[in-house]
């Protein structure tokens, strides 16, 4: 089968020709160029998906002469590289070329012909200019006068057109007929008017939606080696970028997140750090907090300051800090800056000799100062269901998230985590069904059973994630650059799924 070739000519104003492979030729204007060429590209596809091979694109614009081969799936390989733009004659005119006229409709044998007037035959008949055509003339109109030509609605450009200007001088209005004597002449119809007060003023504004070319796998290697393309991303671009949309986004309120599980060791703390991490770096105002009754883990995986202050520290200059006369910078003297990931820490109480257990009302309490200062809340938690500090960390939640890893334990625990607050009530029922259960790999080699574990889950929550094995998040502080790729975009894509329950 021989090869199906497409040739396009774009001009800068996104004017386009185009010759399709069996040989039919179409003209278009977009509003730019770009927008040309992102059109011809997706006609070329839509070729090679009912030819069933691919087509061959030339495309030549006002950079150059460009070959490429178009997949039926929009993938474009670069063939032969950027060749000279040939000269052309003259003679040949444009490429923009008007369709022909169509013939005139028959007349009625009863109605007269009009007698045409007497005519030089030295001067040369002009010839009738097809409206719906697009035109585009490359040498200036002669002014000798031609004749009359009859009135025709579709003889006039579209109104909004962006097509070259041109001279069309030697096309006259038709004679007015003179209405007969002691007629009365018929009064102008008025154009209808909307009312102002009605008026949408967005429906005046453009809806096009520019997408950034590629800069990703082959497509984006392809932008930065040939200047006039501009591929779109892929598939797995475009939902990166989706993800990074929805972490990105602020809040008018504070957004709560709790990361629970009765069992311990599924991967609570390592949770949440990471999930601050990926809200931290997209520009969030982030906290983790560590809503151990006594004493947790977050203070181990996380950097320390440059004090060692304590949620204890906080409830005891609460009145100050929930004050008016506080001012912003007042809390960095109880929490603890990652620098490299962007978010704080609110470490729990490390005494080896304190006895304080925080309590539900004092939840209420550090949660009002956080929220001051904070705009998304990723607490962390202990073990124990039935803690006062724990319930009341459920009351003020927004979105769950619960770690597991494919040991059963974790995830018999997890579910009853859920299950028991899908029997306590109406909200936190609707909290646990939509819930995000983030599987972890805690060696390599499971994730087979990852998959099976996340399915497990599936049937009764919002989404499920699964997280590679990673040596750096085996143990000691966790550094979110210091990942792997494949786990930073999977915690990027868990993060995703929890900003769409916020």
């Amino acid at each position: 089968m021989t090869q199906p070739k497409i040739t396009a000519f774009l001009d800068s104003t996104g004017q386009t020709n185009v010759t399709d492979p069996d040989g039919k030729s179409h003209e278009r204007a977009f509003a730019d160029l770009p927008s040309a060429r992102r059109a011809v590209r997706e006609a070329a596809a839509k070729h090679a998906a009912e030819y069933g091979v691919p087509v061959e694109l030339e495309i030549t614009d006002p950079s150059g002469l460009h070959a490429l081969l178009v997949h039926a799936d929009g993938d474009t390989e670069l063939i032969g590289g950027d060749l000279p733009v040939p000269a052309r004659d003259a003679a040949a005119g444009s490429r923009f070329q008007p369709t022909p006229a169509k013939a005139p409709a028959a007349v009625p044998a009863h109605i007269a012909e009009p007698v045409k007037p007497a005519q030089d035959p030295t001067v040369e008949e002009s010839p009738v200019v097809e409206e719906s055509a697009a035109v585009v003339l490359e040498k200036p109109l002669t002014s000798t006068p031609a004749p009359k030509v009859p009135s025709d609605e579709h003889a006039r450009p579209a109104r909004g057109s962006d097509l070259p200007s041109r001279d069309l001088s030697h096309l006259e209005e038709p004679a007015q007929v003179a209405a007969p004597a002691g007629a009365e002449s018929p009064a102008p119809a008025l154009p209808s008017r909307k009312s102002l007060r009605d008026a949408d003023a967005q429906s005046f504004v453009r809806a096009d939606v520019v997408v950034e070319p590629a800069v990703q796998g082959w497509r984006g290697i392809l932008n930065n080696l040939v200047p006039s393309l501009s591929l779109a991303p892929g598939e797995a671009e475009r939902l990166e970028r989706e993800w990074v949309r929805l972490v990105a986004r602020h809040y008018a309120l504070t957004r709560t997140i709790a990361v629970i599980n009765q069992k311990g060791g599924p991967g609570k703390t390592m949770t949440t750090t990471c999930l601050a991490a990926v809200f931290g770096r997209s520009g969030g105002s982030v906290l983790a907090w560590d809503n151990n009754e006594t004493s947790g883990s977050l203070g181990d995986r996380t950097e320390r300051g440059d004090h060692g202050a304590s949620a204890l520290d906080v409830l005891t200059r609460a009145a100050h800090l929930l004050s008016d006369a506080s001012r912003a910078a007042d809390i960095n003297a109880f929490v603890h800056r990652q620098i490299t990931d962007r978010y704080d820490v609110l470490r729990s109480d490390s005494d080896l000799l304190g006895t304080h257990e925080v309590t539900a009302d004092e939840v209420d309490t550090l949660h009002a100062v956080a929220s001051k200062f904070f705009n998304v809340l990723l607490m962390d938690s202990g073990n124990n269901h039935r803690a006062g500090n724990w319930n009341r960390m459920i009351d003020h939640a927004d979105q769950l998230v619960v770690p597991v890893t494919i040991n059963d334990d974790d995830v018999h625990k997890g579910l009853l985590t859920l299950k028991g607050l899908a029997l306590r009530g109406d909200r936190t029922a609707e909290l646990a069904s939509q819930a995000v259960v983030i599987v972890s790999q805690k060696a390599p080699g499971q994730h087979k059973d990852a998959e099976n574990t996340a399915a497990q889950f599936a049937e009764y929550v919002r989404e499920t994630v699964i997280i590679p094995y990673d040596p750096a998040l085996v143990s000691g502080v966790i550094r979110f650059g210091a990942l792997q790729p494949a786990t930073r975009l999977a915690w990027l894509k868990a993060a995703a799924a929890v900003a769409k329950g916020l």
